[in-house]
């Protein structure tokens, strides 16, 4: 019994680009060109680069439908990546990016059997496991996207914004002091 299939993962993976698709649209055009620090990925880029990711699982598990990653180039795969996010977009056009791969990949997710999510795939050598099951290789796409995104939050925070996940949370707890301090 699986108590988490794809319809699960691909939902979660909405809430996910969908917390995602506020923040770039929350982020003035104007502070796309921002960059942290040295040799780090300007909002723009982080926000394609966020866009493109899942492109990768896409062309493992459903073009090439591949059981192992021993042989995959990786580095081959990744470069063209790697240039979508040096390409100048408009806000709108990262958006639109953001909105249309994300709903790309979780559409083809959710169709997904559990026998297909429980496949054990083959990690190429220098790995820290042998294997992955293709479940844990697409949860892995969700898991990266967080991962970018507090970095976007944190950059939010510096051009002066305060992230909408934030405010929603000081909201909720603003209310309920309100309500536990009615007689």
């Amino acid at each position: 019994m699986n108590c988490y299939g794809a319809k699960d993962l691909a939902a979660a993976f909405r809430t996910v680009r969908k917390n995602t698709i506020i923040i770039a649209e929350e982020i003035d055009e104007s502070k796309y060109s921002f960059q942290p620090a040295k040799d780090t990925r300007t909002v723009a880029q982080q926000l394609v680069h966020i866009a493109v990711i899942p492109r990768i699982q896409l062309q493992i598990h459903a073009v090439e439908k591949l059981n192992t990653l021993a042989g995959f180039n990786f580095i081959e795969f990744v470069g063209p990546l790697k240039a979508e996010e040096q390409k100048p977009r408009s806000k709108a056009e990262i958006v639109t990016l953001l909105k249309e791969s994300g709903e790309e990949f979780a559409g083809w997710v959710e169709t997904l059997s559990d026998d297909f999510l429980a496949e054990r795939m083959a990690m190429p050598p220098g790995m820290h496991t042998d294997f992955k099951t293709r479940f844990e290789m697409l949860l892995g796409t969700k898991e990266h996207e967080m991962h970018h995104r507090a970095q976007l939050m944190l950059i939010e925070r510096l051009i002066g914004i305060v992230p909408h996940l934030t405010r929603e949370f000081q909201a909720r707890v603003a209310a309920m002091q309100s309500a536990s301090a009615k007689p």
